[in-house]
């Protein structure tokens, strides 16, 4: 499979710049982020994104399929992985030693 590219970016993600895709197609069965402010999801049944906070510290992730979000970080100071469906969209932050979902469309019990 593949992953699809945008336009190229640099951000400052934790002291270090970090050069990057602003949003990616990904196509792949897993994924780890680097940086990308956003992830659309799509042509495989299953994906597992993890998050890198040392790349990644905002993110969007739009699911076209059935997606498992992970990190080694405590989300929402409970979960180490999420499960979206098809159709949902999550946002997510670092902030201090874990991530935070900000905004969400469709989370399943995890």
């Amino acid at each position: 499979m593949a992953i699809f590219k945008s336009y190229p970016v640099t951000k400052i993600v934790n002291g270090k710049e970090i050069k990057t895709s602003d949003a990616i197609i990904c196509t792949n069965s897993t994924h780890t982020t680097k940086g990308e402010a956003a992830i659309i999801v799509k042509g495989v049944e299953q994906c597992v994104v993890t998050l890198d906070e040392t790349t990644t510290d905002h993110i969007t992730i739009k699911s076209m399929t059935n997606v498992t979000i992970y990190s080694d970080k405590l989300i929402d100071d409970e979960y180490n992985q999420i499960e979206t469906e098809r159709g949902a969209s999550v946002e997510l932050r670092f902030l201090g030693q874990g991530w935070y979902i900000m905004s969400s469309d469709g989370l399943k019990n995890s």
